[in-house]
């Protein structure tokens, strides 16, 4: 069995900068970093721990048909997330919440997916959203989306130019579960045998749903990575300064010509898989309990008190994060039917007769069924 490396951390379980002996490379990419900055983080990671909390209330008021909560891996997410540049490309699962946020989607648009309101929910192709692809809820489908968009880019020559500000990295998140899928390993060897500028972030926060990763793994899954000549680092995902230097890194490698990175961020689901399950049949209460007492939040707060924030910012933030939550649910109490034309809409790039067939016939029955009404 390979060697296995201690996870990169910087900032220790009680939130002291106390960076381990893997994270000394990394600690020149905190340097760029300032008080803004990490005030930035924690406002990141508060106002999605509300988002989240927020919908899966609005899911239980009959408000959403499913939620998949990011309770607890915000810091894996908003770490990663602020180390990409505006040009990277992000294909996310379905619960990416806090990189959603962080590259400007109106988060309001992951609300209409869950409800069944719209299909895509955000135009991936509008700068506004920030080169974020949208949700795929195929398990691990979306690295290969990635791998073939790398492929694009590499084609393109559109990176290792030496431009780190317009060289373009792709960024692919997936759950530990994924890893067990086909499609991600097919995904490993292509982006490896074409040296594509791409990071695979590999959230492991613990369950396939209810399958715990010491059954879907035997050795820890950076390592599968490295099989397939892939460098990969093991961080703690609940260290959002860690996520953040190792993740700047690693997509910089992979625009300046290094090939295929992958980070495996280690964090847990506190929550449930989605709203439809009963995380209390399968976890122990030890098990969450250690995790808990790891919140990447709490930690991120000890963290900037020693560095001097004060109560008025974190009352500052709780309360962007209320009003946040409450737009945002009044916002959903709005949404509205959407029309039966977005059923034809997009499902071809260019007109097709057969589908203005059909929607000319679905219009003409709807009419028929108010005619004399």
């Amino acid at each position: 069995m390979a060697e296995v490396s201690p996870a990169v951390q910087f900032l220790s379980i009680d939130g002291a900068f106390a960076p381990n002996e893997a994270a000394e490379e990394y600690l020149p990419y905190l340097q760029e970093l300032d008080e803004a900055d990490h005030r930035r983080f924690y406002t990141d990671m508060a106002v999605t721990r509300r988002f989240d909390e927020e919908c899966t209330n609005l899911q239980r008021q009959g408000q959403m048909g499913l939620w998949p909560p990011s309770h607890g891996q915000e810091a894996a997410q908003v770490g990663s997330a602020r180390a990409a540049r505006a040009q990277d490309v992000i294909f996310p699962s379905y619960r990416e919440h806090a990189v959603a946020l962080v590259r400007g989607v109106d988060i309001v648009d992951i609300v209409k997916v869950m409800r069944g309101v719209s299909m895509g929910g955000w135009d991936a192709t509008d700068p506004a959203n920030g080169n974020f692809r949208n949700y795929c809820l195929v398990i691990g489908s979306q690295t290969l989306h990635a791998t073939g968009y790398a492929t694009g880019v590499r084609f393109d020559g559109a990176y290792a130019t030496g431009d780190v500000e317009s060289d373009i990295a792709v960024m692919a998140y997936f759950g530990d579960g994924a890893t067990s899928q086909g499609d991600v390993s097919e995904a490993f060897v292509f982006s490896a045998s074409g040296q594509n500028p791409q990071v695979f972030f590999l959230q492991n926060n613990h369950w396939a749903i209810s399958v715990p990763v010491t059954t879907q793994s035997r050795t820890p899954l950076y390592l599968r990575a490295a099989g397939f000549g892939i460098p990969s680092v093991q961080i703690d995902g609940n260290d959002v300064l860690a996520s953040y230097a190792v993740s700047r890194k690693h997509l910089d490698d992979a625009r300046s010509g290094g090939g295929p990175q992958l980070i495996e961020a280690m964090t847990y689901r506190i929550g449930a898989h989605t709203t439809s399950d009963d995380p209390s049949r399968y976890q122990t209460p030890e098990q969450l309990a250690y995790w808990v007492a790891r919140d990447p939040i709490i930690r991120f707060e000890t963290y900037l008190r020693a560095q001097g924030a004060d109560d008025a910012f974190f009352d500052e933030v709780h309360t962007q994060a209320e009003d946040f939550s409450a737009d945002l649910r009044q916002r959903t109490l709005e949404l509205g039917a959407p029309p039966l034309s977005t059923i034809f809409d997009n499902a071809y790039s260019e007109p097709h007769p057969v589908i203005d067939e059909q929607k000319a016939w679905l219009q003409a029955y709807e009419s028929s069924l108010t005619e004399g009404a």
